[in-house]
């Protein structure tokens, strides 16, 4: 069979999207365009058709593109992104809680230096993370971009000419009126015209389209999701992440130096910093005292005082978990609290070497049991360092270890063990604060003891006292500034939008036709077509606009004339 036979057998291609797809022997047509076949010509060596063609470097690179821009790869990659953020979520970060990145190293030490290497506690922040996005964003740029392109002119073009033969289409009906040819479609434009029908016509038909809000929903979704990645990428080069602990009655600057952490945005400088200061002037933390919930929190509240300028007028500020302090666009959320016990440290010549607070970090949530070190590097005739627990609410277990049961603080003690020696903190290699340092010191025989606030104990061979004088309270804060936040809300609900624009509205399409049957009288064919109708509906929407349509012929007409341009 030739291909003109095979064209002319096959059924007529009536619009984009639903032509009939026909092979032949010797070629193939596609929407009615023939293209050339894929059979080697007879005159040339079939050895030589089947070789395979060989790819230079530009055709790899080209290869290499398609693949990555390909909605398939794009998917890949979004999921694994997410396999990738898992990690972030299940293990403690630097940056959001470096105290309980402490507490990880303290119970899995050999778990925790293996996943320091791996980034596991700065995933977001890692290299490997960082290029399974940037591969992300440009295969979704490469697939959205021409998608959006090609959407928009989707969205902008005259509905196609009408189909010769109607009566092919899924939704079809034709019946005889008394009007002529001329009025019947003038009758048709009218009417589809009054129901916001995108109007085309010709000689002897009518061809009109509704629905292009899909076509612009999807143009939506694709643009705010790209959108919603330039956010990210934005906040990540402007914005900027730190944490800062604060004792009750401590102030701090916001500059790189006084933030405990500090993660900038790859174009953020000591000098981009919003210039605000605050204090933590008082810390209240309830909890729920009978019931199985006992010990659970009720409530955290950090009152503050901050400056916008540094040195500027103060306001006052309750800070609450989820309701962050917004200063300049910085928010500063409250991320963690503790204890942290007053020590006065008096060296064997009865100087006072150390005298404030010292946060200890918890190591369980249902007591508040916390550790923390004492150093005093000034002492003589040896530099001293304690290690020990605070136990908020003092406990004995029955096997006689020391608990805390409650994690208010209502019967407070500290037990440490005394060293004495070197600290090692002019090795050159920076230390943990929470941690001591006990390679070049010796444990001090005192025997570990609970001590209340007020309470001493004296280290032998004259080398002083420590008193435990009480405890404050101290908040971990988290200093946030992104830039991308509102934009990447925006592109949300924008692709929020779209999605939804696209899934209830369909483009579906109403040919007319009238031809004269041979006298004053026309023969009237009504087709409709619809690209996709899942949700149903069509049918019975077909039907209503065709019986409206009969009618409106039946009373002859009236009514459906369409305005001239110059009307």
């Amino acid at each position: 069979m030739t291909t003109q036979d095979t064209t002319q057998n096959a059924p007529e291609a009536v619009t984009e999207g639903t032509a009939t797809e026909v092979t032949a022997t010797e070629g193939t047509v596609t929407d009615g365009t023939a293209t050339e076949g894929t059979m080697a010509d007879p005159g040339t060596d079939p050895a030589a058709g089947q070789q395979k063609a060989r790819f230079g470097p530009v055709g790899w690179l080209r290869w290499f593109w398609r693949q990555l821009t390909s909605m398939r790869t794009a998917l890949v990659l979004l999921f694994l992104l997410a396999l990738a953020s898992i990690p972030g979520s299940v293990l403690p970060q630097q940056g959001i809680d470096p105290a309980a990145v402490s507490q990880y190293y303290s119970e899995h030490p050999a778990l925790a230096p293996i996943l320091a290497k791996l980034s596991g506690f700065d995933v977001f922040g890692a290299p490997w993370f960082a290029a399974v996005y940037i591969l992300l964003f440009t295969s979704l740029a490469g697939c959205v971009l021409p998608r959006a392109f090609r959407l928009a002119r989707s969205a902008r073009q005259p509905p196609p000419k009408a189909p010769r033969h109607l009566g092919r289409l899924p939704q079809a009906t034709s019946f005889p009126s008394e009007l002529a040819p001329a009025r019947v479609l003038e009758s048709a434009a009218g009417m589809l015209g009054k129901r916001r029908f995108r109007l085309r016509t010709g000689d002897g038909w009518v061809s009109a389209e509704k629905g292009y809000s899909h076509e612009i929903g999807n143009l939506l979704f694709h643009v705010a999701l790209l959108g919603l990645l330039v956010s990210v990428a934005l906040g990540g080069l402007f914005g900027y992440k730190g944490n800062r602990l604060l004792v009750e009655g401590d102030t701090f600057a916001n500059t790189p130096t006084a933030l405990d952490v500090f993660h900038p945005g790859r174009l953020v400088s000591a000098t981009d910093l919003a210039p605000f200061s605050l204090t933590l002037r008082r810390f209240d933390a309830t909890y729920i005292t009978s019931g199985s919930q006992r010990g659970e929190p009720a409530s955290f509240n950090a009152e503050l005082s901050y400056a916008k300028q540094y040195g500027g007028p103060t306001h006052g500020y309750d800070l609450r978990v989820n309701h962050p302090l917004n200063v300049d666009g910085v928010q500063v959320f409250l991320i963690g609290h503790g204890y942290a016990p007053v020590f006065k440290v008096t060296d064997g010549s009865g100087r006072v070497v150390f005298n404030q607070p010292v946060p200890f970090i918890p190591i369980e949530q249902s007591g508040l049991t916390s550790e923390g070190v004492i150093k005093a590097p000034d002492a003589s005739p040896e530099q001293l360092g304690f290690s020990g627990v605070f136990l908020p609410t003092e406990y004995v277990t029955p096997v006689g270890q020391l608990a805390s049961a409650f994690p208010a603080a209502e019967q407070p003690r500290v037990s440490l063990v005394s060293y004495a020696g070197n600290l090692g903190e002019n090795g050159g290699e920076s230390q943990s604060v929470y941690n001591l340092d006990t390679a070049q010191m010796r444990m001090l025989d005192v025997a570990p003891r609970p001590l209340a606030p007020g309470q001493s104990i004296t280290l032998p061979h004259g080398l002083g006292t420590l008193t435990f004088t009480g405890y404050r309270q101290w908040a971990s804060l988290a200093i946030t500034y992104d830039p991308g936040q509102v934009p990447a809300l925006i592109s949300a609900l924008a692709a929020l939008a779209g999605l939804v624009m696209s899934f209830l509205m369909r483009r579906r399409r109403i040919f007319v036709r009238a031809t004269s049957d041979g006298g004053d009288r026309a023969l009237v064919e009504v087709a409709g077509l619809t690209r996709s109708d899942a949700a149903g509906g069509f049918e019975a929407e077909f039907a209503e606009l065709t019986q409206a349509f009969h009618e409106a012929l039946e009373a002859g007409g009236a009514g459906a004339r369409v305005k001239s341009k110059g009307e």
